[in-house]
């Protein structure tokens, strides 16, 4: 599939669209019906692309499976990172941020075990140790509910590309126009984002009538739903 970019028409630098994130996912299914049935999987980049996700995986018809990504936190801002890492450990810096912050390789090597430590703990959290299906050969659709600096999600996708599936789809409701771009150049995934913000500062919270943190006990209770939460992966 060539790689696109799928937006809404008319929503471009818009705010307050989406009601919340389980709204936003129905919205953005609407985009994706041609994805409907067949081999495809949703994969879900906890906590808030879960909700998003689980809409698109109910629409189409489709498995809906956890992928654990984890900012690498700055050691003084902890809202904020400077790279994430991928399921199977592979690090993915941000280099011009390392350089204009000034961090050490101690302070990043300390920052990327914390990382470690918390993808793990996420891991046996959502996934209760279940290895994750096998995708070569599937059309794969990664959701989350907003793509900022774009550095968890180019790991997520990076990690899936290096298991050579068919189709990689990034779907999210609201995102920075420069950071699809660097996306989809870096993996040649489409790009289904409903609201595309060309203008910064921009903030994925913006997009949402009500925005909260979601918490372990709804993504787990959404991830029982799908039967996810435990069992052999799914392989359908």
């Amino acid at each position: 599939m060539k790689p696109e970019l799928r937006e809404e028409s008319g929503w471009r630098d818009q705010s307050r669209l989406f009601a919340d994130r389980a709204a936003a996912g129905r919205l953005l299914a609407q985009k994706l019906l041609d994805f409907q049935g067949g081999d495809g999987l949703v994969l879900a980049i906890p906590a808030g692309g879960v909700p998003v996700a689980a809409e698109i995986a109910r629409t189409l018809r489709l498995p809906l499976e956890p992928l654990i990504v984890r900012k690498v936190q700055i050691p003084w801002n902890t809202e904020a990172g400077f790279g994430a890492l991928a399921p199977d450990g592979q690090v993915l810096l941000n280099e011009p941020l390392v350089q204009a912050l000034g961090l050490t390789p101690t302070q990043i090597e300390a920052q990327v075990a914390a990382t470690r430590r918390n993808l793990i703990q996420r891991e046996e959290l959502f996934r209760g140790g279940r290895p994750y299906p096998k995708v070569t050969g599937r059309t794969l659709i990664v959701a989350d509910d907003g793509l900022a600096s774009g550095y968890t999600m180019l790991a997520a996708l990076k990690f899936l590309i290096r298991q050579q599936p068919k189709d990689v789809v990034v779907a999210v409701p609201t995102g920075l126009l420069d950071t699809i771009k660097a996306v989809m150049a870096a993996t040649g995934a489409t790009v289904v984002c409903l609201n595309v913000c060309t203008r910064r500062p921009f903030a994925v919270a913006a997009a949402y009538r009500r925005w909260y943190d979601v918490a372990d006990a709804e993504v787990m209770q959404i991830l029982k739903e799908f039967g996810r939460q435990e069992g052999p992966p799914a392989d359908v």
